[in-house]
């Protein structure tokens, strides 16, 4: 039975194309939250609390969130998830907004309620590794994915070696920006991909449509989509979105593909810590993609 891992990545970018009217779907707004995303300290590890956390060899402002979740034990292993944030200096006419930085990710906690689940938030870094990329990656008008490829191995590493984060079950996912890079950047290359066990792109899909980097044409991108090979992903987006990506997808043979709306008009991901029947149907997915050596089937629509 193929093993596959998990990889579940979000991103923020400029707002979809409107197939259906912003007014038709509600706000987030209008459903109150039932989860509070814990503030990032600088302070030591410990269960239940979320901390910036920085690798060796890098400067001081880079660093990853994370979060060990509220029942974590030492020497117990744990699912990891992986999550990049939208880009930054985004605000749009609803009030949405993005700052690019780890610490304003929501998606895995959503996801995981706080419990189960490491939660680690990663940086994309500018061209020599030295800093953080809130627009994109790397540096205009290059955009070399490179060094936050190698920050992303090195987390992953980190975590599964001294948090007991289980290295065949990490899942990959993020919001716009975030959602596009679990395609761009998570099946970049061999070495990255085989991290992952599954995906959870938020708002936006690697070749759906061009943006300013290079390899982000649909041929380009097509290439990328076959290191997926048999692993699942759910795909989510505001209002009808994820109909561009439905169609997109639609000449590729993938067999582990879930589409979801969440259900609400925003261009966020802070949706994810309101109940509804989207969150519930994607716990329920990531409940069968954790578990060991199983294979997930695509979900009735």
């Amino acid at each position: 039975m193929t093993m596959f891992r998990a990889f579940v990545i979000c991103v923020l970018l400029a707002p979809s194309a409107v197939l259906g009217q912003v007014e038709d779907w509600p706000d987030y707004r209008t459903v109150a939250a039932d989860l509070q995303v814990p503030q990032m300290m600088k302070a030591e590890p410990a269960a239940g609390h979320r901390v910036r956390r920085n690798l060796p060899h890098y400067e001081s402002k880079v660093y990853y969130a994370l979060y060990l979740p509220s029942d974590w034990q030492p020497g117990k292993s744990y699912p990891v998830i992986v999550e990049y944030a939208g880009n930054g200096g985004y605000r749009d006419a609803l009030g949405d907004e993005c700052s690019g930085r780890p610490e304003d990710c929501n998606l895995g906690y959503g996801m995981s309620a706080g419990k189960g689940l490491i939660w680690i938030c990663l940086p994309y870094l500018n061209d020599d590794g030295s800093d953080l990329a809130l627009t994109w990656w790397g540096d205009a008008p290059g955009y070399d994915p490179q060094p936050t490829l190698k920050y992303c191995r090195a987390a992953v590493a980190d975590v599964c070696a001294n948090f007991s984060g289980d290295s065949e079950r990490v899942i990959l996912t993020g919001f716009s920006r975030g959602a596009i890079a679990c395609n761009y950047l998570g099946l970049f290359d061999d070495e990255t991909s085989r991290l992952w066990r599954a995906f959870v792109p938020c708002s936006h899909y690697d070749g759906v449509r061009r943006w300013p980097y290079l390899e982000s044409d649909s041929a380009a991108a097509a290439m990328r989509l076959q290191r997926l090979q048999d692993r699942p992903q759910f795909i989510c987006g505001e209002r009808d979105q994820i109909e561009e990506t439905r169609k997109y997808l639609a000449s590729f043979d993938l067999q582990q593909i879930t589409f979801a709306s969440t259900g609400f008009r925003n261009h966020s991901d802070q949706w994810i810590l309101r109940p509804s029947a989207t969150r519930d149907r994607l716990r329920n997915w990531l409940d069968d993609v954790i578990r060991p050596s199983v294979v997930v089937k695509k979900e009735s629509e």
